[in-house]
Formats: C-alpha cells, sequence, structure tokens
C-alpha cells in the first residue's frame, strides 16, 4: 500500500494519506505534508517534540493534527520526518514527531505552506484508512 498521494487543487496542493489503522494514516500524512516543504529523506531525527490534541470528531482530529504540525514547523524552526501518533476511542491524540532546525544549506526547500483548510477533508475507513487534505501555498 502506497503512504500518499498528492492532487491538484486550484492555487493549493492536496494530499491523501493511507494507513492500515488511523495512527498510520495520521502519521503518513505528516510525512506527506512535510514533503510538500521539503524532501523529508534529509531531515534527521535529532530533536522531539511530544503534543496531545482532543478533539469532537475524526476531521476535525485531523485538521487539528496538521494545524499543530504547521505550528511547530513555524514557531520551533524545524522540519520534521518521523512521525509516531497514538489515537485512542475517545479522540485523543497523542504524537511525537522527530526532526531537526531548518537549514535551507543542507534542506531542499519547496513550496511553503501558509495553512491548513477544511475543504474536501475526510477521514473515510474501510479495511483501510484513507485520509485527505488540501493545504493552502
Amino acid at each position: 500500500m502506497k503512504k500518499y498521494e498528492y492532487f491538484e487543487a486550484t492555487a493549493d496542493i492536496g494530499f491523501n494519506a493511507y494507513g492500515k489503522n488511523l495512527n498510520e494514516a495520521f502519521e503518513n500524512a505528516g510525512v506527506a505534508m512535510f514533503n510538500i516543504i521539503t524532501d523529508t529523506d534529509d531531515v534527521e531525527a535529532k530533536s522531539k517534540i511530544t503534543f496531545e490534541i482532543t478533539s469532537e470528531d475524526e476531521v476535525s482530529l485531523l485538521y487539528d493534527y496538521l494545524e499543530e504540525l504547521l505550528f511547530h514547523h513555524e514557531i520551533d524552526f524545524m522540519l520534521f520526518s518521523e512521525f509516531h501518533v497514538e489515537i485512542d476511542e475517545n479522540l485523543h491524540l497523542r504524537a511525537t514527531i522527530a526532526g531537526e532546525e531548518i537549514n535551507w544549506d543542507k534542506h531542499e526547500r519547496k513550496t511553503e505552506i501558509k495553512a491548513i483548510t477544511f475543504h474536501k477533508m475526510e477521514v473515510k475507513k474501510t479495511e483501510n484508512v484513507k485520509l485527505r487534505a488540501i493545504v493552502d501555498l
């Protein structure tokens, strides 16, 4: 199973992230998001950040998770390449993300993400999980 794929959206970019379960799909969404910003293969997992979120539904949880990732990217001046997510039945998410400080001499500068949008965001669960998100560039 592929981890994620991108699709075109007017002035934005979207991605579908996949996983065997919600945790894995959220982890792959983190990788998909940061591969828009840089090549995550070049980002070392030197520093870890842990955060927790609780939301009222799965779509809101996805939005809040991606917002938190973007927040740490912008406030801590970091790029992330490793994502570990645990979501319980009460939609409480605990994430540990790992990466390093931005160094544009080392890291490829791709596209800046300005915001996460709710537009067409979805969480589909069948035998696997598919997440869809669009980010504002």
